[in-house]
């Protein structure tokens, strides 16, 4: 038995702080209220610090980069008070796979790092609460994840029996457990779906209560179109929305306050939301600064166009808007000498222009790096996240120390750095932590989290002057004193279970 004593309770509610003790037994709250003569096993003072429920990140890539076997502990969320995390983002997913073939990842991390035991979401979710996580853990199913399955690398609609087999897969998986489905039209294998595709899959999704997650098909000078699009995908299945990190890209900011504009005035009757975080860079996959026309096809091919000098003739003009310095090699399994540095410092040491360099820069990193690119207005991006509309996300992957990985900042410090951003824009704190647990767990149908209340999971958040000093996660001491503990405490968060 814990007891926290004397702190300052943000109970998720949005309603003000109010001084009390908390009870915690085994992995619930046990009971709240004023217990100065009460004795437990372990006592926490609780004097000076507001405690909250645990943080829900709703949109994170620890299964993409594979973080949540090769690092089970999920530290970095752990450290900025996240003790629940959603995957399955951008139409990628570890689950269902008809193959046990993760081709829809290698964009982000090296595949071969584990063996596939599993096929179905039921098989996939049994295996990692056998494994043990810092975090809990749900997931979205990934639309390109079942779509390449299908059809492999080919470039076209379904055919009929195709999407038949697609819908009998969204169904399984959402019987067992997934908390909805997510699309990733930005990306060069899903780009080309049609709208009837996604509109069929998703009234599945919305019959069963989950959630419609999607990266925009396009996020420049045709972001409007992108979001109309969602919102009509939305107001036809009635189902559950999200865009997720709904960005204000450099050079196309009037185009995204007009679909910000719109999103207010025709969602409004919707369950609508974007998710999004107070940085100025992307980490991508350096293939995504490839102009559109230039994305056809696997790597391979990719690869193939990018030796052709008519295609790198083409090029050329198609970079000159990118600044050397807002380009950083974050990842390059093929080439890791070349991490840390800035894509203006690799063409001034092979002496080339930055449009050549970074053509060379592809062809040198197999297409495999992972880039940190500084391409967010950021006043834009802070102001859009202020929204009723908005819900904060990481984005991260809970990744070890590495050598041959730069994380950035919004990896282990976006919830610490919003609530500072709050705070100077006087926005109640109270407000501020509705946004990291019961919006999202109202969201997602996550039940028993997102609320301090008795009876619910003991998923707690000890903050003191917009840092996290403590965390529990699921009755267990995951921080102390800002010292992570190791203790693989998550559960696993299917869709409905209590």
């Amino acid at each position: 038995m814990i007891l926290v004593k004397s702190t300052q309770i943000i109970d998720g509610t949005g309603k003000p702080p109010y001084k009390a003790d908390v009870l915690i037994k085994d992995d619930k709250i046990s009971a709240i209220g004023n217990y100065a003569t009460k004795k437990a096993e372990v006592i926490v003072d609780g004097l000076g610090y507001y405690l909250t429920p645990g943080f829900i990140d709703i949109n994170t890539d620890a299964d993409h980069y594979l973080s949540l076997f090769t690092n089970p502990s999920q530290g970095d969320f752990i450290k900025q008070g996240v003790t629940t995390t959603i995957g399955g983002q951008c139409g990628s997913s570890l689950a269902p796979l008809l193959y046990g073939s993760l081709e829809s990842i290698q964009k982000w991390t090296d595949i071969r790092q584990i063996n596939v035991g599993w096929h179905t979401m039921k098989e996939f979710l049994k295996t990692l609460g056998r494994t043990k996580i810092g975090v809990n853990f749900g997931t979205l199913i990934g639309h390109s994840t079942i779509r390449r399955a299908i059809i492999g690398e080919e470039l076209r609609d379904l055919t009929d029996p195709e999407l038949k087999v697609f819908e009998h897969i969204i169904e399984k998986a959402m019987e067992e457990g997934a908390l909805g489905f997510s699309t990733g039209l930005g990306y060069s294998h899903s780009r080309i779906t049609p709208y009837q595709e996604i509109l069929q899959l998703v009234k599945i999704v919305s019959k069963h209560g989950g959630v419609y997650a999607t990266h925009l098909r396009n996020e420049d000078e045709k972001i409007v179109g992108s979001v109309k699009e969602a919102i009509r995908i939305a107001r036809e299945t009635g189902v559950k929305t999200l865009i997720s990190h709904f960005r204000p890209l450099k050079g196309f900011e009037k185009n995204y306050e007009e679909a910000l504009e719109i999103i207010k005035k025709e969602a409004d009757k919707l369950d609508f939301h974007f998710d999004g975080y107070p940085f100025d860079a992307s980490v991508v996959p350096i293939y995504t600064l490839l102009p559109k026309w230039a994305q056809i096809g696997g790597f391979r091919d990719m690869l193939k166009n990018l030796s052709s000098n008519e295609i790198q003739e083409r090029l050329l003009g198609e970079f000159s808007h990118i600044n050397g310095d807002d380009v950083i090699i974050a990842q390059a399994p093929s080439a890791k000498y070349l991490v840390g540095k800035t894509l203006g410092a690799f063409a001034r040491n092979h002496e080339l222009e930055l449009s050549q360099a970074l053509i060379r820069l592809m062809i040198v990193t197999d297409l495999q790096a992972t880039v940190i690119y500084k391409n967010i207005n950021l006043d834009l991006a802070i102001g859009s996240l202020m929204s009723d509309r908005a819900l904060v996300a990481s984005n991260g992957a809970g990744l070890p120390e590495r050598n041959d990985f730069i994380k950035h900042e919004r990896f282990y410090n976006t919830f610490p750095k919003f609530l500072e951003i709050s705070e100077t824009a006087n926005q109640p704190i109270e407000q501020t932590i509705k946004k990291f647990t019961s919006a999202p767990a109202q969201k997602f149908g996550i039940k028993k989290r997102g609320l301090l209340k008795e009876g619910y999971q003991a998923d707690l958040t000890m903050i003191k002057g917009n840092k996290v000093h403590s965390v529990f996660v699921n009755g267990q001491q995951a921080m102390t004193d800002g010292k992570i503990q190791n203790i693989l405490a998550g559960q696993i968060i299917k869709r409905n279970s209590s």
